[in-house]
């Protein structure tokens, strides 16, 4: 499965890339694309955008997940079970507005929730260990980071509301 989001700014790179690894691998992977604005990819079922619930069918269907290192289609595939191999938009290519997607990308493969792909060598070697061995990009057995980033946050807020008094502004005071 390959999602690029709905942004506006095409992502053709990602196809070229995905196709010259496809050509030298024929039927190695049968890809599902969410093209959006970009151009579809070769040989692949493709669609622009599909209602959330739809792609996130597909998602939990599939054993490797290639996606722009935008939060979204990152943190649905995991939650979907798929540890996804992530290729960043490039601002000097005209794939998005700044390089946001390269900082956030390198964040999480530092943390190992995601596998980067920075280039097309990075990403032809994460395919060629994916088909090898799909397994290793399950995120398996797992409380999701959504739920996981939400307990986190309501437990910050509980501690803050227990440790100050309450504060009363001077006009609530004064009525």
């Amino acid at each position: 499965m390959v999602t690029v989001g709905t942004d506006h700014h095409r992502f053709d790179r990602l196809m070229d890339w995905l196709e010259r690894w496809d050509a030298s691998r024929p039927g190695a992977i049968r890809w599902i694309v969410q093209h959006g604005s970009t151009r579809p990819l070769a040989g692949a079922d493709g669609f622009g955008i599909k209602p959330r619930e739809e792609l996130l069918e597909l998602l939990r269907a599939a054993d490797v997940v290639v996606t722009q290192g935008g939060p979204g289609g990152i943190m649905d595939s995991r939650e979907c079970g798929t540890v996804p191999i992530v290729v960043p938009r490039l601002a000097r290519l005209d794939e998005v507005v700044d390089d946001h997607q390269v900082a956030f990308t390198r964040q999480l493969a530092g943390r190992g929730l995601v596998v980067a792909a920075e280039s097309e060598a990075e990403l032809h070697a994460a395919l060629d260990r994916a088909v090898g061995d799909p397994a290793s990009l399950a995120v398996g057995d797992h409380v999701s980071d959504v739920s996981q980033t939400v307990a986190r946050f309501g437990a910050a807020v509980a501690q803050l509301l227990a440790s100050k008094p309450a504060r009363v502004s001077r006009r609530a005071a004064v009525r």
